[in-house]
This record gives structure tokens, C-alpha cells and sequence, in this order.
């Protein structure tokens, strides 16, 4: 098997047209590890600052979940707060990359998206979803909270629905809910009919003035400029959270079965 394929891997193309892809994959569910999403980070910086290109298509691969959130065998390997502020920096570091690249970012959820990867899908500024793209915020019922992806989803959505994702965390709420509330922009049937629409759009996007868009992302994002310690102190408080007795009772109940 091909090692790329074990652990996970960040692809990044530039059509003529001046639209990147940037494409992540990890064989469990599309959850990403600390290397991973340092990786998705870096490239989606890298590409905001390339002359070349104009717009940003962020995928996952697989057809059945866009993204499990983080890495649960990071999770459980986790023994002090410097480990546990690190682990959860990392979706910290793919938002906050998102927000200041400079570049609109078009999202492209073809299945299930559960913890950080609601918000991966709420930091980007048009987001296109099938109807299987059911979204679960699942960190309270591990003992933790969506603290560090909850400033981007309730950006989003609004604090009410942020709320319910957060309390009633084990229950998908479908992606016709995700689309009422302001996460999706439009919803597909089938993942051939969602791919062409983000192509359309992505075009439609390349063709307009990057000096305009660019601008326009900065009004998008407005307010958010402490972003950058404020997701860093959300994740410490899941890293001090991650040492609790009932996360570390509900690892090893998890662990046994």
C-alpha cells in the first residue's frame, strides 16, 4: 500500500483558470492528525499567496464523509496540557489559515461532517454540500466542547443553532438544517451535480477583480482579528479538559469496546 495512503495526505492543483484545489485525505474518515492539519494549514496559506491563483475549492476525498474532525488515536495518546494545547491547536491553525489568506475560499462537503470538520466547513465563504453532508458537533458528550471550532460555526450559524449542534451532541442534524441556518449555501442530490455547480461558481468567481475579492473577504471577516489567541485559548481549555476523569473513563470505555 502506498505510505501516502496510510497516513493521510494534502493535495494542491492551479487550473489555467486560476482556480486551486485543495484536496485532504486520511484513510479513517477523512480525521485528521496534527501533521495533517499542519500540512492543510500551510498549504491553504501558501496558496492565498500565490499570483496564479484567484480562488480556493477546499474538498476532502471519499464519498461518505467530508471530515471526522481530529484524530482520535492523537486524542487518546495525550498525557499533559502542552500535549493537549497542541492537539487542539490544530483545527485552530486550518481557521484562523482560512481567514487571513486573502483568497475566497469555496467549500465542497460531499458527506458527514463531525466536529472540527464543521469547522473547516464553516471557515470557508461559500460552502456547496450534497444532501448525505449531515453535520454533528460531538465534543461535550467526550467530556471536552467545540471551543475551538465554536467561534467559526457560530459566526456562521448563529449562537441558537451553535447551541443546539453543541448540547445535543451525539444527534446529526441534516444538511437541509445546515443550509436553513447559513452553513451551506445550496444542497445537491448527488455529488456529480454538486461538483459542477462548485465549478460553475468557482469560475464565475476567477473571472471578477482579485484586488475586489480580496477586499471583500476582509469585510467577510471583520472582527475577528484576535482570532488568533482566541482559538489558541480555546484549545487550552480542551487540553486541560482532555485530562478529566470522565474523558479519560470515557477513552478507555471507548478503547475496551
Amino acid at each position: 500500500m502506498n505510505p501516502m495512503t496510510e497516513t493521510g495526505n494534502v493535495a494542491f492543483t492551479v487550473d489555467e483558470a486560476g482556480v486551486a484545489t485543495i484536496s485532504f485525505f486520511h484513510p479513517s474518515h477523512n480525521s485528521l492528525p496534527g501533521a495533517l492539519l499542519k500540512k492543510l494549514a500551510h498549504t491553504i496559506l501558501e496558496a492565498g499567496q500565490e499570483e496564479s491563483v484567484r480562488v480556493i475549492v477546499l474538498r476532502s476525498e471519499g464519498e461518505r464523509t467530508f471530515c471526522a474532525g481530529a484524530s482520535f488515536d492523537e486524542l487518546i495518546s495525550i498525557q499533559n496540557k502542552e500535549q493537549g494545547l497542541e492537539f487542539f491547536s490544530g483545527f485552530a491553525k486550518v481557521i484562523n489559515a482560512c481567514r487571513t489568506c486573502g483568497t475566497i475560499i469555496v467549500g465542497r462537503i460531499q458527506g458527514k461532517a463531525i466536529g472540527g470538520g464543521v469547522g473547516v466547513a464553516a471557515a470557508t465563504d461559500y460552502c456547496f454540500a450534497t444532501e448525505q453532508a449531515a453535520v454533528k458537533l460531538s465534543e461535550i458528550a467526550v467530556g471536552i466542547g467545540p471551543f475551538v471550532v465554536g467561534p467559526a460555526v457560530e459566526r456562521k450559524i448563529g449562537l441558537s443553532a451553535f447551541s443546539q449542534l453543541a448540547l445535543d451532541a451525539t444527534e446529526f442534524r441534516s444538511a437541509a438544517w445546515a443550509k436553513d441556518k447559513g452553513l451551506y449555501a445550496e444542497i445537491y442530490e448527488t455529488i456529480p451535480e454538486m461538483d459542477a455547480a462548485v465549478q460553475d461558481f468557482a469560475l464565475k468567481l476567477a473571472s471578477y477583480s482579485p484586488d475586489a475579492l480580496t477586499a471583500l473577504k476582509e469585510v467577510f471577516w471583520s472582527g475577528t482579528q484576535d482570532w488568533e489567541t482566541l482559538l489558541e485559548q480555546r484549545a487550552g481549555i480542551s487540553g486541560t479538559l482532555v485530562l478529566s476523569d470522565f474523558t479519560r473513563n470515557f477513552i478507555q470505555e471507548f478503547k475496551s469496546k
